[in-house]
């Protein structure tokens, strides 16, 4: 018959072994709260000015692209110029001000399009060429003629790309 100390490195294995399993399964417990209660940044730009936008909020966020190059499309290759999709537009309406109550460049990290757009890590080319701020005095809002027919032509131009 062995002696009992000869049963120490048995009994101790066992003893990490089963604390190991008992840490690993408090971590996890301790990881699935943490995932409920922990605070990761989402973007939240602030709302446009005018009374509604060209369409609706998650339509724009997936399609907002799209539509601003099918208006680069029109402007450049057919020569039509209209305010329903332009860029021009969409910086006047959702224009966000500073402390000094001008509207922010796209250099600040708080202006509308920045946030999600490094939140996605996507670059923004627009205002290469384009003001990234409103022209003083311009007013937002849909042009006078906006209506549902814009918004079909768009539907077509995007085709299968809805997808």
């Amino acid at each position: 018959m062995r002696a009992w100390h000869s049963h120490i490195p048995v009994v101790a294995m066992l003893l990490v072994s089963a604390l190991f399993c008992l840490l690993q399964g408090a971590d996890a417990a301790v990881s699935a709260e943490t995932v409920k209660t922990s605070r990761v940044f989402v973007p939240a730009p602030p709302k446009g000015k005018g009374d509604k936008c060209v369409a609706d909020t998650d339509y724009m966020r997936r399609y907002h692209m799209t539509m601003l190059d099918h208006q680069r499309d029109d402007t450049v290759h057919e020569g039509l110029r209209t305010k329903q999709f332009s860029l021009k537009e969409c910086i006047a309406c959702h224009a966000v001000k500073g402390p000094d109550a001008q509207p922010l460049t796209i250099k600040s990290l708080k202006h509308f399009c920045r946030g999600c757009h490094d939140y996605a890590a996507v670059k923004i080319d627009c205002f290469e060429c384009h003001a990234s701020r409103p022209e003083p005095g311009k007013k937002a809002g849909l042009p006078a003629n906006h209506d549902e027919k814009a918004l079909s032509t768009l539907a077509g131009y995007l085709g299968d790309k809805r997808q």
